[in-house]
């Protein structure tokens, strides 16, 4: 209750709407979430759909393990690059005018996170929709639900780790070059082109302490059936990861300087 009585409400709805007027006025960002997306399902998924990848239950097709990863690699880029956009805001002062405003950091946070993670699922819908124009089966049941909940998730974790390195960076390059040191690596360990088990064992265990590995496998699971973990142990990690981010990106918020 404490917590509750401690967001305000207003600005995490201004901070939110302002995400979605800047995403829907970037015509070029539109543009290229239709493109890349269908770049990646029809070249990889019809180019490898031969090829044999060890952890693929009979009966799937390689484009429906494929589509789950590409999903959360839409998801993930932009959810992370929302600490770009707390960077630009710090150059041109409207960062400044926000933290001097009497609302706590956590409002900030979550109005920030609750704008990201909207952009990243219309992303991830539109790579569903997208995958569907190319024959991939999607059934419209409780279990797409589920998947949908570890796309938001997977979201509030990506946005966390944005925007704790937002919090401890002032220039726009380091930002960029951090986050392409450390989130590649961390997308392509995660597997999002074949499933898990078909990692060597050493990267397999690496990836066990890669946030997005429970993502990407959460989704197959949900979509597809099979994932190498549980899907409410891929749901709980997430869980868990999501609530932490969000108190840390609001305690380096408390401390940083605009």
């Amino acid at each position: 209750m404490i917590f509750m009585k401690g967001l305000n409400y207003q600005a995490i709805y201004v901070i939110w709407l302002r995400q979605l007027k800047r995403f829907s006025r970037d015509k070029g960002r539109l543009i290229s979430n239709f493109i890349q997306p269908f770049f990646f399902l029809s070249v990889l998924g019809f180019g490898l759909g031969s090829a044999s990848f060890e952890g693929i239950p009979s009966g799937i097709e390689y484009i429906d393990v494929l589509t789950p990863g590409i999903i959360m690699m839409s998801i993930i880029f932009p959810s992370v690059f929302i600490g770009l956009s707390i960077l630009w805001d710090r150059q041109f002062g409207f960062l400044q005018e926000v933290l001097v405003a009497p609302v706590s950091r956590m409002s900030i946070v979550i109005g920030t996170t609750l704008g990201g993670s909207t952009i990243a699922l219309i992303q991830g819908f539109i790579v569903l929709f997208i995958a569907s124009l190319l024959g991939v089966s999607i059934s419209l049941s409780p279990m797409l639900l589920l998947g949908i909940l570890v796309m938001v998730l997977t979201s509030f974790v990506a946005i966390g780790i944005g925007l704790v390195l937002a919090s401890k960076m002032q220039s726009i390059e380091g930002f960029q070059f951090i986050v392409s040191l450390l989130v590649m690596p961390m997308i392509f360990l995660a597997s999002p082109f074949a499933p898990l088990d078909s990692l060597p064992e050493i990267l397999r265990t690496v990836a066990l302490f890669d946030p997005i590995t429970y993502g990407i496998d959460g989704l197959r699971g949900a979509m597809i059936g099979f994932s190498y973990f549980p899907l409410y142990v891929n749901i709980g990690v997430l869980l868990t990861l999501s609530i932490a981010m969000m108190f840390i990106g609001s305690y380096l918020f408390s401390k940083s300087e605009a």
